[in-house]
């Protein structure tokens, strides 16, 4: 018995077709991913994209009368850390909607999907910023008002 192969074909390109346009739609919903906090006081605001990465931060010029230094820099990783979280859910949601029921989004968009910890290459070293930066005594006040004296 002869077999249709143009009809598998066509069928083949059909199920190509449709998965590729799932998947760009899917990127398309990664991309556009922001997820923004702001503190109770308005003084702060974060903004974080696709992947947890910080793409904003607005820092109000009274945030620096109402807040010490160092609660102004928790305040900042606070408001980050509910954005980043926000955000992930925001990318599992658009990532499950279109994987198998059983597939875990978390482990897919953290770049691992079902590899064992044994199975992961081991992460590339960072590179250690250079010691000899000119710059690295000046404070940010002296890179705000030159010749400004302590």
């Amino acid at each position: 018995m002869p077999t249709d192969h143009h009809a598998e074909v066509a069928q083949l390109l059909s199920d190509y077709r449709r998965s590729r346009d799932q998947l760009a739609a899917v990127h398309h919903a990664l991309a556009t991913v922001k997820e923004s906090r702001t503190s109770d006081d308005g003084t702060v605001t974060v903004t974080v994209g696709a992947g947890g990465i910080l793409v904003d931060l607005a820092i109000g010029d009274d945030a620096y009368r109402r807040h010490r230094p160092a609660d102004l820099a928790r305040l900042i990783l606070d408001l980050t850390t509910v954005a980043v979280r926000r955000a992930a859910e925001r990318s599992e949601q658009a990532v499950a909607a279109v994987l198998p029921s059983d597939a875990d989004p978390r482990a897919l968009l953290a770049g691992t999907a079902d590899l064992r910890p044994n199975e992961l290459a081991p992460p590339a070293p960072r590179p250690q910023p250079a010691e000899d930066d000119d710059n690295s005594e000046q404070s940010w006040l002296e890179h705000s008002y030159p010749g400004r004296r302590r």
